[in-house]
Parts: C-alpha cells; sequence; structure tokens
C-alpha cells in the first residue's frame, strides 16, 4: 500500500489535516485501513519517528500520526498546556475529534505516559503497545539535568549551538546512549529531529517546554494509572537502555489490571523503535492483530 519511501515524503511534507483540539491545530497524518492505531511520539521528537512501522502496519490497521503540541508542524497558541498530564488531555481530543470508537495506543517515552494517562478508564481502548518509557520510582538523572536547564534564560540557544558539534550529539549529554549504534545519531535521524533544532529558534523552544515542565510526580503516581488501564498492554523494551533499566521495568508489568507482558530487544537502548525498527515491528503487530480479535465472536 505504501512504500517507505512514500511515507517518508508525506511526513516531511504538510499533514494530511489538522485537527482542531482548541489550544492548537494537530497536525495528523493518515494511513492505510482497517482497525485504529494512534501513534504517540516521545521527547525530542515528532511523528516520523513511526517512519519505519506505517508500511507494514498500513496493511491492516488505520495509522494515525501526530504531532503533539507546539511540536512540528502542529500549531499551538502560546498559553497551549504543557505536561505530561497536559498531553494526556490533548490526546483525549484527539480521539474525540477523530471519532475513534475502538482503538489501540501505540506510544514511546514520554508519549507513552501520555498514552497512558490518556488509556486510564477508557473503554474505547483494546491495547497498549509501548517502547522504552517513564517507571514509576525512577528519576534519570540526565531527564533532571535537562528539566533544571530548561529553566536557565537562554539555556535554548546553548543548546542549538551545542547540537551542531557531532562530539555533543554523540555525548551522554545528547543522543549518544540513546541508539545501538551511534551511527544512527546522523544521516536520516539528524534531517528529521536534530537540524530542525538547529535551525529553527522555535522548534527548539517547542520541544523543550516539556522539559521545562517536566513533573516527575506524575510519573510516580502511574501505578494508579496503571491499575486503571483494561486493556492488554505490551511494553517493548532495550536489555541496555540505560535511562529507563529494564529490570525496573519488568517490576511494572504486574501493576497492569488488564495484563501486561514485557519484550526484550537484546542489546537495544531508548531509540530501539528507530535503529531496531523491524524488531520492534515483530513484537507489536501480532500483539495488535490479537487486541482486535478479542471480543469479535
Amino acid at each position: 500500500m505504501y512504500t517507505a519511501d512514500e511515507v517518508r515524503t508525506e511526513l516531511r511534507n504538510k499533514p494530511h489535516d489538522y485537527l482542531d483540539i482548541g489550544h492548537s491545530q494537530i497536525a495528523h497524518w493518515r494511513f492505510g485501513r482497517g482497525p485504529d492505531l494512534l501513534f504517540v511520539h516521545g521527547w525530542p521528537l515528532h511523528a516520523a519517528t513511526f517512519r519505519d512501522f506505517v508500511p507494514a502496519l498500513a496493511e491492516r490497521f488505520t495509522c494515525h500520526l501526530i504531532d503533539l503540541p507546539h511540536i512540528g508542524h502542529t500549531q499551538s497558541m502560546p498559553d497551549a498546556p504543557i505536561g505530561l498530564n497536559e498531553h494526556a488531555a490533548s490526546l483525549r481530543r484527539v480521539v474525540n475529534a477523530l471519532d475513534l470508537t475502538r482503538f489501540a495506543y501505540v506510544a514511546h517515552d514520554s508519549g507513552a505516559v501520555a498514552a497512558r494517562i490518556a488509556a486510564k478508564d477508557d473503554p474505547r481502548v483494546v491495547g497498549l503497545a509501548l517502547g522504552d518509557t517513564e517507571i514509576p520510582g525512577h528519576v534519570p538523572p540526565i531527564l533532571e539535568a535537562y528539566r533544571l536547564s530548561a529553566q536557565v534564560p537562554g539555556s535554548n540557544h546553548v543548546l542549538r549551538i551545542l547540537m551542531r558539534l557531532r562530539a555533543f550529539r554523540h555525548s551522554r549529554l545528547a543522543f549518544g546512549e540513546c541508539f545501538t549504534h551511534p551511527r544512527s545519531i546522523e544521516g536520516e535521524f539528524y534531517d528529521l529531529f536534530l537540524r530542525p533544532l538547529i535551525d529553527s529558534h522555535q522548534a527548539t523552544v517547542g520541544q523543550m517546554l516539556l522539559a521545562k515542565y517536566l513533573d516527575f510526580g506524575v510519573v510516580q503516581k502511574l501505578v494508579d494509572v496503571h491499575r486503571g488501564i483494561r486493556a492488554p498492554t505490551l511494553l517493548v523494551w532495550g536489555t541496555e537502555d540505560p535511562f529507563f533499566p529494564i529490570d525496573k521495568a519488568r517490576n511494572m508489568v504486574s501493576q497492569f489490571a488488564g495484563g501486561a507482558e514485557l519484550r526484550a530487544i537484546q542489546g537495544a537502548s531508548l531509540y530501539c523503535h528507530e535503529d531496531r525498527a523491524s524488531e520492534f515491528l515483530a513484537h507489536v503487530e501480532p500483539f495488535l492483530m490479537q487486541c482486535f480479535e478479542r471480543g469479535q465472536d
């Protein structure tokens, strides 16, 4: 249905449409036909991070990709709310705008926090496929460092300068520990996600807003959120993720009211959905098919 090149071209160009959720016009791309999937990107990424999933999943599902408020092609009012709970509220508005009645989330990193909060007590959600994401009781030091630095005047300008330096991009302070192979930081990933930060002050400000208003108290309350998720959940994790350690992730499995399981990708890190996309998809696709088959007698 869609080739990888076609999907990449679509995601680089204007959105297919915009979803009016009040404070933002959410950039939205729709691919494929079938049961609905809503993809939620993490920080500091945007919808194109799921580009490698669409060609395969669009053969069976309708894939809805969005840019969250203040990010990418989305047009947000200056006072549009930002934060993990706020993103969850925006997701609920997106679901209503799309008139989804039975759907699954595919989400990663901070996007998977918003998806979990939005899925709590929502009977329309039939499943959640989540990649390396925040864990209650665990605060990655690097995220706390970014939260603090985002409070400092001029920090966005400094970040743009630093991102020009390959050594910084490859350091543990940036993306050096996010990938299985550091070379993945350059090339397409650089063009899609880093070049906009370097070239555009507005893009940097939009991305850093979440860091600035990051509330780790929301993460600590995810245990209660998990108890309110009735749909099955799949956790796909890189065994070498230094931000959200897999051993701590395993402790979350028993918290989900609808049941959960964890699948490991050996040797992968935080962005295993980027540089190990085929392995990630091999876990996610059959899970999603099973989610929609349930209750369809």
